[in-house]
Order: structure tokens, then C-alpha cells, then sequence
């Protein structure tokens, strides 16, 4: 990854279930957690360039009962044992018919991470495996792409702009549009 080929880019935020960790749903066990190939060297050769890496996850399943804040905070805490050190974490614990601004497709999260970063959305991407992960870089001013798996639906894949088959690729496709 070239240093001018990125020069705009500052931050790659990820989501979490399906993209950087096998999805687990409502994984409240850390032990269950397992990287995506590929995952850990996408990381550090972003943050090699100093390129800051963050994660943004709806985690609904705290709002349904069926996981708890502090059994997510312990998943997280492994996801970054295995694959950080994350510079910036944005979890909604919110279910869909909450409304919230930060559950993904809507962009809360990815505005509050960028943020918290110091950066403008304009120097942020996101990569996820589902067309909210996309709609939501969007609609706060960062970049989507999207990484399809088994449960990416096909519309999905058809209204992004920007689709890699693994994080690596993501990647590129990034390197190649800034």
C-alpha cells in the first residue's frame, strides 16, 4: 500500500460479525470468537501506514435480552486481543424498532468514530458484509464497501458500489478509488 495511493484515506472502520470475526449470532463467548482469514495482516498493514482501524456493530441482540453489555464488552475485548489494537469502538446496543441514530444503516456510529478520531467522514471508509454496513458509511460522507458472505443478500451486492471478495480486496478497491 503506497503512501500516496492512501494519502486520503485516514481510517478504516470494520464491522465486527461476518466481517472481521466469523459471525457468531448474539456471541456472547469470547472463546467463540475466530478471525476472518485474512483479517489480522489486512490490520496491521493498514496501521503500518498509520492508517487508524476502528469497529462499528449494531449489537441488537443486548436490546432483545439475549446478550448483555458486559458479555458484548468481553467479545470485544477478545476481537481486540486477537486482532487489535483498535483505535475507536462505536457499539448500538439498540434494536430496529428503537430508532436510534446510531444503529447501522444509520450513520451515528460512523460520525461519532470519526469524531472521535479527529477526522472528517470524507477521510473514512467502512467495510462490512451487509448492505446497512454500505448505507451507513454513505449516509454519513465515508466510503462503503462492501465484503459479501452467505447471508449478504443479493440486492445487496447489486446496490453497492464498491464489493471485494475478502477484506484484502476491500482494501485495494480503496487504495485504487482515493
Amino acid at each position: 500500500m503506497g503512501s500516496t495511493a492512501t494519502s486520503r484515506l485516514r481510517a478504516v472502520l470494520f464491522d465486527r460479525d461476518g466481517t472481521l470475526v466469523v459471525d457468531v449470532p448474539y456471541n456472547g463467548n469470547p472463546y467463540l470468537v475466530r478471525p476472518m482469514p485474512g483479517a489480522k495482516a489486512v490490520l496491521d498493514a493498514l496501521r503500518s501506514e498509520g492508517i487508524a482501524t476502528g469497529v462499528v456493530s449494531n449489537q441488537s441482540g443486548i436490546a432483545r435480552g439475549m446478550i448483555t453489555a458486559a458479555e458484548v464488552a468481553s467479545v470485544n475485548a477478545r476481537v481486540d486481543e486477537l486482532l487489535g489494537p483498535f483505535d475507536v469502538w462505536e457499539v448500538c446496543p439498540h434494536g430496529e424498532q428503537d430508532g436510534c441514530p446510531c444503529r447501522k444503516p444509520a450513520p451515528g456510529m460512523v460520525h461519532s468514530a470519526c469524531r472521535k478520531l479527529g477526522i472528517r467522514e470524507a477521510e473514512a471508509a467502512l467495510i462490512g458484509d451487509i448492505g446497512a454496513d454500505v448505507r451507513a458509511a454513505e449516509a454519513a460522507g465515508a466510503t462503503g464497501v462492501l465484503v459479501p458472505t452467505h447471508v449478504t443478500l443479493a440486492g445487496e451486492v447489486a446496490g453497492a458500489r464498491l464489493v471485494a471478495q475478502d477484506l484484502a480486496g476491500a482494501v485495494l478497491l480503496l487504495q485504487e478509488g482515493r
